[in-house]
């Protein structure tokens, strides 16, 4: 290791390429359910659009068959993964630069490890929000888009030129830069912390109630401690996250051009800022943080540094 404690660049390297498989594919993967999740944040209040996820769903069938229900999947796929690399990997290596900076003995402190990990998970968001942002503000922006609005381009070259011939009205491609930092930096850290704290606390309660030690446990087993904690700590992601997400959905509607995050904010009032949606992505990020860190734990399982 370096004097920051740094392993091997290839260490890292896989950690990246693990990070963008688990949050690209399974981002993609529940894109039915962002979609009708981001036009409810947009158009309920207006009554454009059903607030109730099962609704919502049916209508985008029924006016838009199934390539509706996959609108904005390449950018998905793409923006997400570009954000997991940075997240997932560069999380390693903070968390490697913070350990050495605070030393073993500060690190047997259960306040000190997860305020190490909160730094290192806040640290890793920063970089991998930026990587996300111009792909998600298109993403958004083809959700939102209803039929009988003016047309907005489907393919992702297409409605990236579009997004950025119009860059003055749609702030391409770091406008929502602000907001999805307020939504993603909570959101990971408690993503990280409340997954190592959770797994942690599983395995203690697995060793003293029934003897089972994590190093004689199998693969499948640990991954599946593995999901379980992540799903736990994806449910207090959303919660947390939940106003700030509803807010970078706004700024996607053609309606709210102009206005500030405050005049949003205001206009859908502080119950529906907070439970606008709310249901629908704690399914959605509950099961995607769930699955993410058992993606991740298996990359690095076959990698040969352990599930997590």
């Amino acid at each position: 290791m370096s004097s920051l404690g740094l392993r091997d660049s290839s260490y890292y390297g896989k950690c990246m390429i693990g990070g963008a498989l688990a949050c690209g594919l399974t981002h993609a993967a529940v894109v039915s359910l962002d979609i009708a999740k981001c036009r409810a944040q947009a158009h309920a209040r207006s009554g454009r659009w059903p607030s109730s996820l099962g609704a919502g769903l049916s209508k985008i069938a029924a006016e838009e068959g199934a390539a509706g229900l996959v609108t904005g999947w390449f950018p998905t796929l793409l923006g997400y993964g570009a954000q997991g690399l940075f997240k997932f990997g560069l999380n390693e290596v903070f968390k490697d630069i913070y350990s050495t900076m605070l030393g073993p003995e500060a690190l047997n402190s259960k306040v000190n490890k997860m305020a190490m990990w909160a730094a290192a998970s806040g640290s890793a968001e920063i970089f991998a929000d930026i990587a996300l942002c111009p792909f998600e503000m298109t993403k958004v922006k083809m959700q939102v888009n209803l039929p009988g609005d003016k047309p907005f381009p489907k393919g992702l070259s297409a409605a990236l030129a579009e997004m950025s011939r119009n860059k003055a009205e749609t702030k391409f491609p770091f406008g929502s830069l602000y907001p999805l930092w307020g939504r993603q930096v909570p959101y990971t850290m408690i993503k990280f912390v409340g997954f190592y704290v959770t797994a942690e606390w599983v395995y203690e309660q697995l060793e003293s109630r029934f003897n089972m030690k994590k190093s004689e446990m199998s693969q499948s087993q640990q991954l599946t401690v593995t999901f379980a904690s992540g799903y736990w700590a994806g449910i207090f992601c959303a919660v947390a996250t939940q106003p700030m997400d509803n807010l970078v959905s706004m700024m996607g509607n053609p309606d709210n051009k102009g206005k500030s995050m405050g005049q949003l904010a205001s206009e859908m009032g502080m119950k529906n800022l907070f439970t606008k949606g709310l249901s629908t992505r704690i399914i959605m990020i509950g099961t995607l943080t769930g699955l993410q860190w058992w993606i991740y734990g298996t990359f690095k399982s076959v990698m040969g540094f352990g599930t997590s």
